[in-house]
This record gives structure tokens, sequence and C-alpha cells, in this order.
């Protein structure tokens, strides 16, 4: 997919004049229809500053979640400005949809593919102006000057002028009526090479503010009980022990629950463990993760709303001699950002002011004006870092809980969540079954895809199907004649949203498990049988063989070791892994990855691997453990001791191996995360001949 879309001179707009006695430039891409399948609103707008005072400010209305985000932004826009790398800073500007579009934020993994081109031209326009500002002062033709180092120098006489002395004179100059050249890629100095992330000395130092770090004046700290039920509501309440707690100022009641106002979160969260709550628990308290399941189960033998079909699937299971089944599901999952939610919130009868770890401004600010009951334009929204996002801070339920609290209490709040409060009023991954039918012909090849997917829908539905249900299973590139994948969306009451990697996240299991049994089948090695499969997807094709070449793949094992592949196309990018596994005791454990990855031209390669291994350990951490049950309308786990991560001394060696490309950037921040958990259960199909269809991997697996 094509997910960058060609500037033209008529979308390209200057912004304003001088400020701070610089230069200011606005740059717009108009809206890019290739990316509605990703729910994106394809519009983008930053903003870059150059000062007086020789510093350049890149406003990004974005969001920067520990992905490196700031950094290869402001990369592209140094590329094509020619500016000194230590002068270069970055601001998050507020919601401004007449200046950055309707869709304000970051999701799907686009910072970077949203922005390749329209960064990089603001830097080359910006140049080119400044050089013009520069000719102008010394009378001298355009073609005598050039951008060099921060400054403009005149070839012949060596002169220089900065940056910043020529800002204001160049933001009087209009922007250039023709398609200003860019650099081609061979003349790089900064993009494609590895550079220190921007943002780690004030990380390190302590400097940076992310939302559990703000602070007003005059504000109190709240946390929230809720009901333990979901969809249920509080019947009555008794707060008498809870304002006794010293420290306690508030006891409020909002629509979602009970808050407690203090002086501190220690004083809050003890207040709230006082409260007395009787609660009307309404109609899911008796839903179990059994029953479910079983609702999940009765649908996949219904047929579907139609996601894909080609061919005659039908016929061709009617007449084949080999007819292969399998059903495949995984549980739902708790996003667990190292940070847990919060956001500070003042409403006045004026205004409101939300400060808070983001990733979609746009959302958070429709959330708090119509909760605090103000016009939008009256909400002014303040990006602070984030301490993980994978989906969670997409949503705005907490920006509204701490506007509905500041609203009623008449104070400015800072709402915190606890861990507990992450785990068990998370907006999930959602749990999934897919009934797999295929059939192999003669030559051991697959004639028929068919798959039943039932998995909640949160993305809305389009001729009965939420493409975020089928993801991974009806775009699947591999070449088989007939294909049909049908959904369903069940309605069960649990809340659900985006995850890391989305439908891809467990569906890549299920289709990348299935292929393996397929191949078995066949009697085919598994990267045989994907290769002569994806003779039609050469970049998908390239990572397979590329893995497989760097893993060994086919040669001897130490004993006790065993490999397992998966390979994937997500988010505009392609990559195939290789786990080696060992079995012990009933517990499996991974030793090496080796990943291959195809994801674009590259801005960083450093930040491409540490969202690699990001992405891997954040997919086996689910594989291994991730798993949210419910009983009597309640999440079961409560901290990291019941929905645990994977332990620094359990991670295993991985090996990242980038494809050059000259393909437009894809997505790196979610591309890895699907494949890790087939390739492990596959490896364990080589080890003990079990297949693991259904996620977690528990002991009971392994012999």
């Amino acid at each position: 997919m094509t997910t960058i879309q060609k500037l033209d001179r008529r979308s390209f707009l200057k912004t304003g004049a001088a400020a701070a006695g610089g230069l200011v430039l606005g740059f717009y891409l108009p809206e890019n229809h290739s990316l509605e399948a990703q729910n994106a609103l394809g519009k983008l707008n930053a903003y870059v500053q150059i000062g007086a005072d020789d510093m350049i400010t890149l406003y990004i209305h974005k969001a920067e979640m520990e992905q490196g985000t700031v950094t290869s932004l402001s990369m592209l826009l140094a590329e094509e400005l020619e500016c000194d790398w230590k002068k270069i800073r970055t601001e998050f500007p507020g919601v401004d949809p007449v200046a950055f579009g309707p869709m304000q934020g970051v999701f799907g993994s686009m910072s970077v593919r949203t922005s390749w081109e329209p960064l990089r031209k603001a830097g080359a326009t910006a140049a080119e102006m400044l050089v013009q500002a520069a000719a102008q002062k010394w009378n001298v033709p355009k073609s005598q000057c050039r951008a060099e180092n921060n400054s403009i120098v005149n070839i012949n006489t060596k002169e220089r002028l900065s940056y910043g002395s020529l800002a204001e004179a160049a933001s009087k100059l209009p922007v250039p009526q023709y398609e200003v050249a860019l650099k081609d890629p061979s003349q790089f100095k900064l993009v494609g090479k590895s550079q220190k992330r921007m943002d780690t000395p004030a990380k390190v130092s302590g400097k940076t503010i992310f939302g559990i770090d703000m602070k007003v004046p005059g504000m109190l700290y709240a946390t929230l009980l809720r009901c333990p039920v979901f969809g249920g509501k509080v019947k009555s309440f008794d707060a008498a022990k809870t304002k006794a707690v010293p420290g306690v100022k508030q006891v409020v009641q909002i629509s979602n629950g009970i808050a407690v106002l203090a002086e501190n979160t220690w004083a809050a969260m003890e207040g709230r463990k006082a409260l007395a709550v009787e609660w009307d628990e309404g109609p899911r308290a008796t839903t179990t993760s059994a029953s479910i399941r079983k609702v999940f189960a009765d649908l996949a033998e219904k047929p579907g709303a139609v996601a894909r079909k080609e061919g005659d699937v039908a016929a061709a299971l009617a007449s084949t001699p080999r007819k292969i089944e399998a059903v495949y599901e995984v549980p739902y999952l708790s996003h667990a950002p190292m940070e847990p939610l919060n956001a500070v919130a003042h409403v006045r009868p004026d205004g409101a002011d939300v400060w808070s770890g983001m990733q979609i401004q746009s959302v958070a600010r429709e959330t708090a004006a119509r909760i605090a009951g103000l016009p939008a334009e009256k909400v002014q929204i303040h990006t602070v870092y984030l301490g993980g996002g994978f989906g969670r801070r997409g949503g705005a339920d907490f920006i509204g809980e701490a506007v509905e609290i500041s609203k009623v209490a008449g104070v400015p709040v800072k709402l915190q969540w606890t861990r507990d409060d992450d785990l068990q009023h998370d907006t999930y991954r959602p749990a999934s079954y897919t009934k797999f039918t295929s059939a192999l012909d003669d030559k051991g090849m697959p004639t028929v895809w068919n798959a039943r997917v039932v998995c909640p829908s949160f993305a809305g539905l389009r001729n009965g199907v939420d493409r975020t249900g089928v993801e991974g299973i009806a775009e699947i590139r591999y070449s088989i004649p007939n294909i049909l994948v049908e959904y369903h969306p069940p309605d069960v009451g649990i809340p659900v949203s985006y995850w890391r990697s989305v439908g891809y996240s467990h569906n890549t299991f299920f289709t990348e498990g299935f292929l393996d049994e397929l191949a078995f089948a066949a009697k085919q090695d598994p990267v045989e049988f994907r290769r002569r499969l994806l003779a039609k997807a050469p970049r998908m094709l390239g990572v397979l063989e590329l893995a497989a070449e760097k893993a060994g793949w086919g040669k001897p094992l130490a004993a006790g070791r065993h490999r397992g592949i998966a390979v994937v196309d997500n988010l505009g990018s392609f990559n195939a892994q290789v786990a080696e596994i060992s079995i012990d005791k009933g517990k499996v454990r991974v030793h090496r990855v080796v990943c291959a990855v195809d994801c674009g031209h590259v801005v960083n390669p450093a930040i491409v691997v540490q969202q690699i291994e990001s992405g891997i350990v954040y997919g086996l951490s689910a594989a291994l453990r991730g798993e949210i049950t419910i009983d009597r309308g309640r999440v079961q786990q409560t901290n990291f001791n019941n929905y645990e991560p994977l332990r620094m001394d359990e991670m295993p060696v991985i090996e990242t191996h980038i494809v050059p490309s000259t393909n437009p950037p894809g997505g790196i921040g979610e591309a890895s995360t699907p494949a890790i958990a087939p390739a492990v259960t596959n490896a364990i199909f080589s080890a003990t001949g079990k297949r693991i269809r259904r996620l977690p991997i528990k002991p009971e697996d392994l012999v």
C-alpha cells in the first residue's frame, strides 16, 4: 500500500509572517484516501520556526510515547534544511483544526510514514527562502549561495550568514511557487544513519515531564472508584469514613463512579479504600470467560458477513480428497503501559485546560469540551510525554473523567489511575476465535482458505465487517485460489479498542499457525511451503528468505533446541521472525529471535532496531502469559503479579536485519509484535508435535 501522497505547490502554505523574530512555515498534506482503511484522516500539518536566536523549533502535532518520534521527525526536517543537529528542538502544540486538520494525533504507526515527504519539503523550502534572503542581502545571484550547517554560504567569498540573522528577512519572502528539489537519498547525511535520540538526556536526568509529573496551582489529587462489573453503576454510598482520612478534601460522584479528592495521591487512595459503596452491578454480573467463549464458538458455526470472497470455496471443498480444519483463539489483553493513566484538568465557566500524555489530541479536546459543556475552542489541550501507550491512550475516557471531576468539584484536579485500575478498567484487545478450513491438491498446495472469524468490533462496521477484526486473515498475500473469510461481531459487554498491531496481533498467530499445519499436512518444509505461496509477494518473500538465511534455517541446532518461523505484513512494513526455543520442565524458553524487516526507507536504523525489540518483547509477553479473564463480570487480574510481562532475564537475544529499500516508509512501532507468537508456537510443534491453537501458552501444552 502506498501511504504517502505527493504534495502539490498549491497545498504548500505559508502561514504567518514573522514570529518571535523568525521564519515560520506551515505545511499541509491533502487528504490521503489510501489511509481510510486504518481509520485515519490523512491530513498532516506541522510548523517549523527558525528563531532569531538561531534555534530551530519543530512543532510536532503527534505524540512521543517512547517510539522515537521526536528524533525521527527532526531528522527529516534537518536533512533538507541543512541545519545544525544540535540546534533543533521540538514542542507539542495545542489543538488547532485550522492549522493541523480535524484529526490531530498519532496512531497506526503513522508518524514517519505520513511525514516523510512534507517534513523534507518543509526543510527544503525553508532553506530555499533563506538562500534567497542571503542573496538579496549580498546582492548576488541565488546560485552563488548554498545552505550549510545552519548558515548560508557565499560560494565565491566564503562569507556566512546564520539562519537566525536571515530568518526575519526570509519570513517576508513569498513561498516559492516552483517545486523545490529534494535530495536524492544518496545525498543524505542524517537520514538512513543511526542517530542518538534527542529525548534521552532529559529523560535520564528526570527533566522530561510526563503526565504523572504534572502539577498546576491549586490542584487536588483524585482517585476514582468505579464499579468492578462492566456496565454497573453506583446505587448508594457512604463517605463518612473517607472524609475522616487525613488529607481528604472532597468526595464527589460523577457518571462513572465516586471520586476522592485530597492533598496528595496517597491520601486520595486511602480515602478511596474507606468508601462504603453499594453497586447496581447490572446485567453483566454473571458474565464469565467461559460464557463469552461459548458465544464465540456458537457464532463460529454460522455463516457471517463476507469480508473477502474469491473463487468457489464450497465447490473446492466438496471435491477435495484432503480437508484440514482447526480452531484458533486468543483471550482479552490489557495494554499495561509502564505509566498508569492520568490527566490534569481545570474546568472554569469560561474555559478549560487539560494536561496529559495522549495519542489523539483532537479526540481528547472533543471529549473534554462535551463533558465540560464548552465550545471546543474554549478547551486547551497540553500534550506531555507518554510513558507508553500501545493504543490505550488513543481513547479519552480518562480525560473525560478528569474533566468531569474538575467540573463537579470546582477545582483543578489531577486524576491518577493505579495499576489495578489500568488492568481492571481497560479498553482491551479483543478476544477472538477463528475456525479455519482448507484443502490441499495432489501437489500438496492449498486450494482453499476458509476462515470464520468471531471478534468484537470497535472500529465500526462496513457491510457487516470490522476490518480490524479480520486484518491479517482477509488480506493474506499467499496465493490461494479459493478464499472465503466471514466475520461475526459478538457483543458481550467487554470494552475493547486498539492494541499494539491491532487485528494482526491475534490474526497473525492464527494465520501463521494454520499455515504451518498445512505445510506439515503437505509434508513440506515450512519455509519452502511459504516460499512457493509468496511468488507474487516479493517484499514478503524477501524477509522470509532473509530471516531463514540469517537464522541458519535447515542447519543443525544444539540438542534440545528447535526453530519456528512466521511472516507478516502490516502497516506498510514486512517482517519475518525465526524463534529458537527449548522446553524444560513444562516451561518454554525463547533463546534467540532472528527478525528480518522491510519497512521501506529507514530514517534512523537505531530506532528501527529498538522498535523491533520492543514489539517482540511485547508480543512474547502476551504469548507466554498475557490473559485477561472474567468472572462474575469482573476482571480477575489486578497487577503484574498475575498479569506478568517478560522479565529481563527471560529476554531472548534478538538479531534485527533491515532490508535496504527505496519504498515509502512503513510503520515500525507495531511491525514486530504479531509474528513472535506463531514463530514460538511453530517451534513448539517442532519440539513436541503438539499444536498450540490457544494463547497464552500453558505448561500442559508442552508435554
